[in-house]
């Protein structure tokens, strides 16, 4: 069977990692751009659900006259999830990610989306990007390639500029407290990839190209840091395998 185009209309076939190649780290350029809604739906358990899960909880928490932020936004899946979730014409959306040949294909999804509700696009470091009267937040799979020392410095930032009353939707790869769990999620997980039709190969290739730049930490983790920096409660609202995304509250 041959790869889908874009010509069209439909995404490429991931095949990246289907024959022996160098070993190199992952990097979110032009050709994982033209692959990634294969990528993540095959590889990423429950990201069908995650997305349109995104625009209920911005609907619930959307302020009017506030910012919302979609930081790592890659095509614009959870940018738009955020958009068609928010009802207030006066609320900016904004989406940020530091690669340009993923924001030139996220400016043609947002283009066709039917919405009236405008979306800025900046390419820049979610690290270093404006924040401020925020009421939601999505970090969807974004944290985890931020260096370890530096999330909680992001999260500090996020957590400041978020309004009372607002969010922070984290989505993340984890890893977990005991060896017998994490081999049994990380066994579970590989098998969701097979049953999507990818090799041993291609799971093994892409594993050792992403191993050194995407660091997966704990639940508990994730919930003391997301608390450190002023987040009031922190609810886990999906899990499946060794995936979850988080809902952090910042009370009114």
């Amino acid at each position: 069977m041959s790869n889908r185009t874009e010509d069209s209309g439909q995404p490429m076939t991931d095949r990246l990692f289907a024959t022996e190649r160098n070993p190199e780290d992952f990097r979110f350029d032009a050709s994982v751009a033209r692959v990634f809604p294969d990528m993540i739906r095959r590889s990423v358990p429950g990201y069908t659900t995650i997305i349109p899960m995104i625009e209920v909880i911005t609907e619930q928490y959307v302020q009017p006259g506030s910012n919302c932020y979609d930081l790592g936004c890659s095509l614009g899946a959870s940018t738009l999830a955020m958009r068609h979730g928010i009802p207030y014409r006066d609320c900016t959306l904004v989406g940020v990610d530091n690669s340009s040949d993923m924001l030139e294909r996220c400016q043609h999804h947002i283009a066709l989306d039917d919405h009236e509700l405008p979306v800025t696009l900046r390419c820049e470091d979610v690290q270093t990007t404006e924040l401020s009267k925020a009421s939601v937040t999505t970090l969807n799979f974004t944290l985890q390639f931020v260096e370890p020392p530096q999330r909680e410095a992001l999260l500090q930032r996020i957590a400041d500029a978020t309004l009372p009353g607002g969010v922070l939707i984290l989505s993340e790869k984890i890893r977990f407290e005991t060896d017998f769990e994490q081999d049994t999620q990380t066994c579970l997980h590989h098998e969701f990839k097979r049953a999507n039709g990818y090799s041993d190969l291609e799971i093994s290739q892409k594993r050792a190209a992403i191993e050194n730049i995407m660091i997966p930490e704990t639940l508990a983790k994730h919930r003391s840091r997301l608390q450190a920096v002023g987040f009031d409660e922190v609810l886990v609202w999906y899990q499946c395998f060794n995936f979850v995304s988080m809902l952090a509250i910042k009370k009114a």
